[in-house]
């Protein structure tokens, strides 16, 4: 499903404009960032699942093509832990 196949569906169940939709996946997902973007962010969504930001360590790797070994750089990685009810839905 695209972002424009969402907000069309959300704007036929809630019975508003694709606009009002739009502008409200708009919020949602940047509320999400904002609050991931904090020293310990965490977004729980009871029911549906909790998105956590963790810290991936620097390693080193392997290119691929050329089995060269290449240092990968430290990074925040964003996790999805479903809920017990997308869990059984699904």
């Amino acid at each position: 499903m695209t972002k424009a196949e969402l907000v069309e569906k959300m704007a036929k169940d809630a019975g508003i404009s694709k606009a009002a939709a739009a502008k409200a996946l708009n919020s949602f997902t940047g509320s999400v960032t904002k609050a991931l973007k904090k020293k310990d962010g965490k977004v729980t969504l009871v029911g549906f699942g909790t998105f956590v930001k963790n810290r991936r360590k620097a390693r080193t790797g392997r290119n691929p093509q050329t089995g060269e070994k290449i240092k990968i750089k430290a990074a925040n990685v964003v996790k999805f832990r479903p809920g017990k009810k997308l869990k059984d839905a699904i």
